[in-house]
């Protein structure tokens, strides 16, 4: 049974590279990474990946909040519409400036590289306002210890009065849909030392972020045919983020 579903994960996942390309039509360019990085306008479904674009320190170039944009988003997408009853197309995603009141549009954000983030005032107020009102952000691809102080401080900035706590595989998010079993079986396949996962709950108790650190959610779905990402842990990174999905619509 686990290797049908293991399968039928590659089968689902492989559907995404019979995606046409589409023509693109006066679109909106945010700048350069691996080609330019053009804005999307998703159908009209029940989830949507929005990807955050914020302000930056220029640490890695100024363009790490679109890493892996937009495949990642694309194909997590191809893997939630396969397994699960949500509404969801391969082009359920849009990038969105965290300063704009659009963020509260998109109940469930992404942001990639923390490292370089230094959020504005509006930044920061939009952040606080988005996850008390029930948003839910997976961050993810940073490792060692300058990118963690810088995400730290960020959060700190924040949400001075919560604490990021170090998640377990115990954790109801990691069990929702489906039952993960070890959140560092990432480990010889990303950067840094040890995965960890780390989270932070909103006024309310419930969690509200998920930080990925050491680790690169994101390279897994984005890189799914490639043989430097074997099948196993690509496979656990989607169930990770179909979880995680499923959780911030439910939660």
């Amino acid at each position: 049974m686990r290797r049908c579903k293991l399968v039928m994960v590659a089968v689902a996942i492989a559907a995404v590279c019979l995606i046409p390309d589409l023509p693109v039509i006066a679109a909106q360019v945010f700048g350069f990474w691996r080609g330019p990085v053009i804005q999307n306008t998703p159908p009209p479904t029940e989830f949507v990946v929005a990807r955050w674009r914020y302000s930056t320190n220029g640490n890695i170039g100024g363009m790490g909040w679109a890493h892996n944009y937009p495949e990642g988003e694309m194909h997590l997408n191809q893997f939630i519409r396969g397994v699960t009853n949500i509404n969801v197309e391969p082009l359920s995603y849009r990038i969105v400036n965290l300063s704009s009141d659009e963020v509260f549009e998109y109940p469930f954000a992404l942001v990639s590289e923390p490292g370089e983030m230094r959020l504005n005032e509006k930044e920061f107020a939009n952040l606080r306002e988005y996850i008390n009102r029930g948003g839910f952000v997976l961050i993810d691809d940073f490792d060692g210890p300058w990118q963690f102080d810088n995400f730290r401080r960020q959060m700190y900035q924040a949400f001075p009065s919560q604490q990021l706590q170090r998640l377990t595989a115990a954790h109801p998010a990691f069990n929702l849909f489906y039952e993960i079993e070890s959140l560092t079986i990432f480990a010889n396949y990303v950067p840094g030392d040890e995965p960890i996962f780390f989270g932070l709950n909103n006024e309310n108790g419930t969690l509200a972020i998920v930080a990925c650190f050491n680790n690169d959610l994101e390279n897994f779905w984005d890189w799914i045919g490639s043989p430097a990402y074997p099948l196993r842990p690509a496979t656990e990174a989607f169930r990770v983020g179909a979880n995680l999905a499923i959780y911030s619509m439910t939660h």
